[in-house]
């Protein structure tokens, strides 16, 4: 039975369609308002609208990884949390990178069981309830920033 809402957005951004989805259902029943995404340009265009207070991201995608999707989320909506997720060996690059770059984002290892992607989601919200406030609505959007983009 699915439970009242909790008014916390999520976006889920994974390039297979069946884990995004999935993983939103999963988010939905638990009362969370979920988008998921398969393109992480898409998560980013859509943060424009109306951004997450929390983005989960698969690391490795074509296109975008999830690590810069995260960057490029957060330099436009600082107070925006960040869980990644993956099943690759790869993302120890990706993070080192990123930690150079002044970040420091939380990494589950797939395959995750749904209790510990809500345990990790329920204390990453109640860290936000007791943060200053939201200067996330405040900052203006200029946009997603792609190695693609001329």
């Amino acid at each position: 039975m699915p439970q009242p809402s909790t008014g916390d957005r999520i976006f889920v951004v994974d390039d297979d369609p069946i884990i995004s989805s999935t993983l939103a259902t999963i988010l939905s029943l638990h009362g969370y308002l979920v988008t998921p995404y398969t393109s992480p340009l898409e998560a980013l265009q859509a943060a424009h609208a109306e951004a997450p207070d929390l983005l989960i991201s698969d690391v490795v995608m074509p296109g975008l990884s999830g690590v810069e999707l995260a960057i490029q989320m957060k330099e436009h909506r600082p107070d925006c949390k960040v869980l990644l997720f993956s099943g690759q060996a790869a993302t120890t690059d990706l993070l080192e990178d990123a930690r150079r770059r002044g970040h420091d984002f939380e990494l589950l290892t797939k395959p995750v069981p749904p209790v510990e992607i809500l345990k990790k989601i329920r204390s990453m919200i109640q860290r936000t309830l007791v943060s200053p406030m939201d200067e996330c609505a405040a900052r203006p959007w200029a946009g997603p920033q792609s190695a693609f983009q001329p």
